[in-house]
């Protein structure tokens, strides 16, 4: 009888992870650290300086944060009363729309190149008023950062949407009846309690537009200088020389790694 609460004792306070936990973790931290290590492992016997500090590895780098940030803004304007709405409102076709801000995230990268071209392209659907105005959006810079957008905002979105969800509906109801508006409500309480979410978002927002490749080559282009983002220049170095692909993958690496910690460290500071 007095064996029992010690064992119930014992199991409740014991709270490390068994080997049903560890060796699937373990699996899954190889399947993501080995290629890593031997991404760095391959590249510590590469000259990096001359062509990390190459100018086209330089540009290639300059060009990828700046539309990256661009389209991280762009998603951070749009889609975060996007995501309000999607929370918060009830209307007819909310399942749809639901759907169709998500569709980027399962969408193959060549499909979305062919859809952003069939859309903004030359000949596309809106190609003949485009040109009207004199605009002209494929292979150049503002294609790179709608690619980036078309790619990068949904996961934004998405966070934000599960942030804005998870606020009482009570705290929306009792603001509104003591005479705030929507606007008073959406700015001093939404976005504070939903803080942490649209942080995540973020940052997978902003990694994912780093990283993008495929969607950019088939709108943009890989014009140096112009739409030749980091990970273009990775394609065009490793048909030139697996050590300059190597370097320049460990410098899109190293930025990555900087960029996240930076903003784990914001998110976490934002906790406390």
């Amino acid at each position: 009888m007095n064996s029992s609460p010690r064992i119930f004792r014992r199991i409740k306070t014991n709270n490390s992870p068994g080997w049903e936990f560890i060796l699937p973790s373990l699996v899954l931290i190889g399947l993501i650290g080995l290629p890593i290590l031997a991404l760095v492992w391959r590249s510590a016997n590469i000259r990096i300086f001359p062509y990390a500090f190459s100018e086209s590895a330089i540009n290639a780098l300059k060009l990828s944060l700046i539309t990256s940030t661009i389209s991280v803004l762009i998603s951070l304007l749009t889609g975060t009363p996007l995501a309000y709405i999607q929370a918060h409102w009830t209307f007819r076709g909310k399942a749809f729309l639901d759907v169709l801000v998500d569709l980027p995230i399962v969408l193959p990268p060549s499909v979305a190149g062919i859809a952003l071209l069939m859309a903004f392209g030359r000949e596309g659907l809106f190609g003949d008023w485009l040109n009207l105005i004199g605009i002209s959006i494929p292979f150049t810079t503002m294609a790179v950062v709608l690619a980036q957008v078309f790619v990068s905002a949904p996961f934004l979105v998405r966070s934000a949407r599960i942030g804005f969800a998870s606020i009482d509906p009570q705290l929306d109801e009792a603001a509104k009846v003591e005479g705030a508006s929507n606007w008073h409500v959406f700015r001093h309480i939404m976005l504070p309690l939903a803080g942490r979410a649209l942080l995540t978002g973020v940052i997978l927002s902003w990694t994912r537009a780093l990283g993008e490749f495929g969607a950019t080559l088939l709108f943009a282009g890989n014009l140096e200088g112009k739409t030749q983002t980091m990970p273009l220049a990775i394609y065009v170095g490793f048909e030139q020389g697996l050590g300059i692909a190597l370097v320049l993958s460990v410098v899109l690496l190293a930025v990555s790694f900087v960029l996240l910690v930076l903003l784990r460290r914001l998110e976490l500071q934002s906790q406390h």
